[in-house]
């Protein structure tokens, strides 16, 4: 008899519980906007329940996020033994990303991090070579994206993280210069281009269902995949940083019309913006190989994979039509692949992936109070 299907749920992930608990926090936090005006600026109404959130300060607009990476860390400690290598540099470059990567959405350049390293215990430092690793690889995705480290906490917080364990966040802030740049989606309308992004491979979400899946698998994570590689020690491919392709169609005077960070939900992040449009898709980019191999040794169809996982798509770029190959050629020359995968049209808010059968509609993506 086979194994049963393992799906976000029985990982210990319920974004139908968790969803809920974030529109009451919208609710609650829209009403501290008022506070503002003692200050003498003002919020970009348009950015809540957007990656980012944007003040407007006259001259100019700043964008702020916190991320966390999740429990990615677990593995890199987890594959530690059978590489011989840390893999911090690459988590290092995950947790920026989570940041980074949600505060281009909203046209901001990033400009400055902190770093939030909660450990369970002091003694998680004493291993030098791992936080050294931590450390490059901060400041090394920090160069990528031309920001400044400003500095962060590294709390002891035994009790609270385990023993041995670390929690990893970061918040970053950007500007928004010239305020034109701003990505509020307004702009975006029926007959416009989607340009995907193409991923590294799980980045940093879907984890937990990823590690499920290793503790079914006689060889865990040595387990080889697809491409010849470990199973763990694909999972540790670093997210890109998308940072330097936003500033890219912006040097080629591409404006776009909306930007989406393809995280947790998956391809249902697609219809985030909150208009009436369907989102249809003729051409997928390749799913890597890790995320091939995931699908289907957790046993779940295309409906659970594409609205979990990111499956080779990690950025959305929602252009003019006329705009679409020279979006693609920015991308490249920054070092990413991309694709024309889809367009806009007017109709009710879904995502309509044709190549698979597969439609999620409204009631699917619940992110707006």
């Amino acid at each position: 008899m086979g194994q049963k299907p393992l799906d976000y749920k029985a990982a210990g992930v319920d974004y139908d519980k968790v969803d809920p608990v974030k529109l009451l926090a919208q609710r609650a936090a829209r009403a501290t906007a008022a506070n503002l005006r003692a200050h003498g600026i003002a919020e970009i109404e348009e950015s809540r329940g957007e990656s980012a959130y944007v003040l407007d300060l006259g001259e100019v607009l700043v964008a702020s996020i916190t991320e966390c990476l999740g429990t990615k860390a677990l593995i890199a400690d987890a594959v530690r033994p059978l590489t011989g290598r840390t893999h911090y540099q690459a988590i290092a470059q995950d947790t920026l990303a989570m940041a980074v990567n949600d505060l281009v959405t909203l046209g901001a350049t990033p400009v400055s991090v902190h770093a939030y390293w909660a450990a369970g215990g002091t003694g998680w430092f004493d291993d030098q070579e791992r936080a050294a690793d931590l450390v490059n690889g901060w400041k090394a995705a920090c160069d990528r994206c031309g920001v400044s480290w400003g500095g962060g906490e590294t709390p002891a917080l035994s009790g609270v993280v385990v023993e041995g364990r670390i929690d990893l966040a970061a918040s970053c802030v950007g500007l928004v210069r010239p305020r034109e740049r701003l990505v509020d989606g307004r702009a975006l309308a029926a007959g416009d281009a989607v340009v995907l992004l193409h991923s590294s491979g799980i980045h940093a979400n879907g984890v937990s269902l990823a590690r499920k899946v290793a503790e079914r698998l006689p060889q865990g994570y040595a387990t080889r995949i697809g491409d010849g590689r470990g199973y763990g020690e694909a999972l540790l491919d670093p997210t890109p940083l998308y940072s330097p392709v936003t500033e890219a169609l912006h040097a080629a005077g591409v404006r776009p019309h909306y930007l989406a960070n393809v995280t947790g939900h998956g391809w249902r992040k697609l219809m985030r913006h909150p208009g009436a449009f369907t989102y249809r898709f003729d051409r997928l980019p390749p799913v890597p190989p890790v995320l091939a191999f995931l699908q289907q040794a957790a046993g779940i169809d295309d409906r659970e994979a594409y609205g979990t996982f990111n499956m080779g798509a990690g950025f959305a770029v929602y252009v003019a039509a006329a705009d679409a190959e020279a979006t693609v050629r920015a991308a490249r020359g920054a070092g990413i692949e991309a694709l024309v995968a889809g367009r806009v049209e007017a109709g009710p808010r879904r995502v309509v992936i044709e190549p698979l059968g597969l439609t999620y509609g409204d009631e699917e993506l619940k992110l707006r109070a």
